[in-house]
């Protein structure tokens, strides 16, 4: 499954996620636009470098998750409607299997978010500035850091229209302007 974090505006961004074979199917816009990075990046760096495969994008590599089709459904509506409903049974099955990914990706996607902005300089909430990463998370968060130096720059420089793409579950980025 190919992830791509798309510049769409100014302010804004989608996040596309396309399976082999299949269209891709997006979140426009997706949440937590940020000039820096954006917030469905963190998570994904977070639940690659966790290997989580019941998070947001494990879920959406097993055909689930809340990204639309970009395609109109060919058919009737009455097709279109039973293949919308069979999108929201696999994603409860898909929730049902759930280990605590969802948890574990929203914790290390917060620590990591903060942590990246203290040290970079970036603009942090004052509350922010108690909030320790606690010793056991370090090592899992100094790498996703490492990741986010790495593409900070690469996302502030991005053009409308322009995307950062990885395959899922690699770290490895592809950018197009």
């Amino acid at each position: 499954m190919e992830v791509s974090f798309e510049r769409t505006g100014e302010r804004r961004y989608a996040t596309v996620v396309t399976l082999p074979g299949l269209a891709p199917r997006r979140m426009d816009p997706a949440p937590g636009y940020d000039d820096e990075i954006p917030h469905d990046l963190v998570h994904y760096l977070a639940e690659a470098e966790l290997g989580l495969t019941a998070g947001v994008y494990g879920r959406a590599a097993a055909g689930g998750g809340e990204f639309r089709p970009t395609a109109e459904t060919p058919g009737d509506p009455r097709r279109r409607t039973r293949e919308q409903r069979r999108l929201k049974k696999r994603e409860a099955s898909l929730a049902r299997r759930d280990r605590g990914d969802m948890a574990r990706s929203e914790h290390f996607a917060g620590l990591c978010d903060l942590a990246w902005r203290r040290r970079s300089g970036a603009a942090t909430p004052a509350w922010a500035e108690r909030e320790p990463i606690p010793p056991e998370d370090a090592p899992v968060v100094d790498r996703i850091l490492r990741h986010l130096d790495e593409l900070a720059p690469l996302w502030r420089d991005l053009p409308v229209g322009g995307a950062l793409t990885f395959t899922w579950p690699h770290t490895a980025v592809k950018v197009s302007r």
